[in-house]
């Protein structure tokens, strides 16, 4: 995308634009329904474990896009829930994420609807990921009404994914699927379900239980096996002892014996 001002220019210009975006926003907007802040935390959970893994994924929460758009002066804008951008360079989003100023454009983003919330114009949100961005992933969740759809662009229009074959839905760039699993939106890295920070202590907790009780195995064994071996000590003290007034009585005879002998 050709930048026709300076860079630094374009970039207060773009932080003028973000300052409006922001005080035009109407307190509702900031109220967040229940099922929504959920779906957020699970999201951002979840991802934070692939961008471990994937340096290049930038994971963003609730960051201003603006981007040109023909040859309107100012730039259009639009808040996804979460946004994910794939680059192997640093991503500098200060205020916003300033498209013709990125190496790269949105990758993914993620919307979570509510009844209960009308925050944002989800279909005019659409529009502008489908036909004027060009987002090439784009993921919509309704908790309420346990809808999950995660839609690809096929350079001309958003299609949906169908599910796979363990009825999960795939984003294969980044080894990702996704599917409703206790009536929320779940991760699968490379096939495997990420944990959450909950899932993650419980295990923790199971292991350390695990580890407890083999370490009391471990030492009743130990206890066991040093009885064993007192009990075995003292068998060999009783043997010994036993073969020692063998020996004594057999001496006695012997010396009983000689003396008959000598007598005679």
């Amino acid at each position: 995308m050709a930048i026709t001002k300076p860079r630094h220019l374009l970039s207060l210009e773009y932080d003028k634009y973000a300052e409006e975006y922001l005080r035009s926003l109407p307190p509702e907007h900031f109220m967040e329904a229940t099922g929504q802040s959920i779906q957020r935390e699970i999201t951002l959970e979840s991802l934070a474990l692939v961008k471990a893994r994937r340096p290049d994924v930038h994971v963003f929460n609730e960051l201003l896009v603006q981007y040109p758009y023909g040859n309107e002066p100012k730039p259009h804008q639009v808040v996804p829930d979460n946004m994910v951008v794939v680059c192997d360079k640093p991503i500098k989003a200060r205020g916003s994420y300033k498209v013709p100023l990125q190496p790269v454009g949105p990758f993914w983003v993620l919307e979570y609807v509510s009844k209960e919330s009308e925050r944002k114009d989800y279909d005019d949100n659409m529009q502008k990921y489908e036909h004027e961005l060009k987002v090439p992933y784009y993921l919509i969740f309704y908790p309420d009404e346990q809808e999950l759809t995660l839609y690809r662009h096929n350079k001309r229009k958003y299609v949906s994914v169908k599910p796979n074959a363990q009825g999960r839905l795939a984003l294969p760039e980044l080894d990702l699927e996704m599917g409703l699993l206790d009536g929320w939106c779940r991760f699968w890295y490379q096939g495997q379900l990420l944990p959450l920070p909950a899932e993650l202590l419980h295990r923790a907790e199971e292991a350390e239980q695990r580890a407890e009780q083999e370490k009391q195995r471990a030492e009743q064994e130990k206890q066991r096996a040093e009885q064993e071996k007192q009990r075995a000590e003292q068998e060999k003290q009783r043997a010994d002892a036993a073969e020692r007034e063998l020996e004594l009585l057999r001496a006695k005879l012997k010396k009983m014996r000689t003396k008959q002998g000598e007598e005679q």
